[in-house]
């Protein structure tokens, strides 16, 4: 039993099998459990038989024997874009390399010419049907990337279609700047010039507007190297702003020892991860971030070093990578799935992958990513026998409720609220 109780609740949740996620081990099962809320926050969580005595709700929610857990999290999306690419899935298939298409104007330049041509409206709408479908499983916080505009108007463009997606549909919002994604037409064999303009001028106007939560780069031998990228971490590091980055997915740069160096967030994709890099990743607490859509997508075959990262007590999360190149992947649940079946995850790692771990990985693990009083009321209902079936299932969606900042809504009725913007 935990919390206190003083005063009226808001809501009450019972006869809930609870998987809190709060511990260093384990589901954090709770049988036959409840959870209280009042104003937007968990108030209380325990076993229903120890609620306490002259216990007042506004609302008593009957979870009839269902499992409440935290809210998902994707922690590593690109979800906001305009356009297609399913001719370079073709490609693919026939043979042609994601650096091939890269090198030859496709790609992220690709999409990057389509989102300019969008307009602000136009972004939010092509990207709500994609936020609704992750919405309606259960996620309740997005992070969200910018780095299809690679100029200054452009960026901000996407950043505040982004915040709109918050304001929108009841779903918590990160944005993370990724001005250093790929160098734009305009800059062709000028890339230290093109950083310099991400950090002297996109960056800090960006950040003065207040559409910069974090700041990522793709380090990378078609990206920027590790030069390029830590003079964007240091423009980062100088506006207080955390850094993430896109590391090792292709090639082993020293991506992640270089995030870690500057105490990033996370590290994200890490097929070519090494020993150097693991041991900085474990040193500065930075999570890693496994992608397994991209990995699926691309159909790669050298894995991450998933048990190394154990061994090391590196945290790992698991993300969709939503985009529309090599992961347009809009259900976390089937993230999940990959991440056991593909990298070897139990269960249990990635659910904590897409909760807690997810948290951490966004800088919110003091208000997210387990049932514990005093962090947000951000919660999902599951009809399914134990906690494990979330990573089990393909194409099945369990979820029959989401809380989100102490409100509950119908996970199809947050889907739908996509036809009224």
């Amino acid at each position: 039993m935990t919390g206190t109780h003083s005063g009226e609740w808001d809501a009450l949740w019972t006869n809930v099998d609870l998987a809190t996620l709060d511990g260093a081990a384990g589901y954090g099962e709770i049988p036959d459990g409840a959870l209280a809320i009042r104003g937007g926050r968990i108030a209380w969580v325990g076993r229903r038989r120890d609620l306490p005595a002259g216990w007042a709700a506004r609302t008593v929610e009957d979870g009839r024997g269902d499992w409440l857990l935290p809210g998902l999290i994707d922690c590593h999306t690109h979800v906001l874009y305009a356009g297609n690419r399913s001719d370079e899935f073709e490609d693919r298939l026939r043979g042609v390399s994601y650096e091939a298409i890269a090198r030859r104007g496709g790609g992220i330049v690709a999409t990057v010419r389509a989102t300019r041509a969008a307009t602000e409206d136009e972004l939010l709408a092509a990207s709500l049907p994609r936020v609704a479908s992750l919405l309606a499983e259960g996620v309740t916080t997005l992070e969200i990337k910018s780095g299809y505009g690679l100029a200054l108007e452009a960026e901000a463009k996407m950043l505040r279609a982004a915040r709109r997606i918050g304001a929108s549909l009841p779903v918590g919002v990160r944005t993370t700047f990724l001005g250093a994604h790929a160098l734009p037409p305009e800059f062709a064999g000028r890339p230290d010039d093109y950083v310099d303009a991400v950090c002297r001028e996109m960056l800090p106007a960006l950040a003065a507007e207040g559409l910069v939560d974090a700041v990522d780069a793709f380090c990378e031998n078609i990206g920027f190297t590790v030069a390029q990228t830590e003079r964007v971490f240091r423009a980062a590091d100088a506006l207080g702003l955390p850094v993430k980055l896109h590391a090792e997915q292709l090639s082993d740069q020293g991506g992640a020892a270089l995030v870690a160096r500057h105490r990033g967030l996370s590290a994200d994709h890490l097929e070519h991860l090494g020993a150097d890099g693991i041991a900085a990743m474990a040193a500065a607490g930075t999570v890693a971030v496994l992608l397994p859509g991209a990995f699926y997508f691309l159909r790669e075959t050298r894995l991450p070093p998933v048990q190394a990262l154990r061994d090391a007590g590196v945290p790992i999360a698991v993300a969709t990578d939503c985009n529309p190149g090599t992961s347009p992947l809009a259900s976390l649940l089937a993230a999940m799935n990959m991440a056991c079946t593909l990298f070897r995850l139990t269960p249990l790692e990635a659910i904590r992958g897409t909760t807690l771990s997810a948290a951490r990985a966004l800088g919110i693990a003091g208000d997210a990513g387990s049932l514990a009083p005093g962090k947000w009321a951000d919660l999902a209902l599951w009809d399914i026998a134990r906690p494990a079936d979330l990573a089990y299932g393909i194409g099945l969606n369990p979820c029959r409720a989401v809380v989100n900042r102490g409100i509950r809504r119908e996970p199809r009725l947050a889907a739908g609220t996509r036809t009224a913007q």
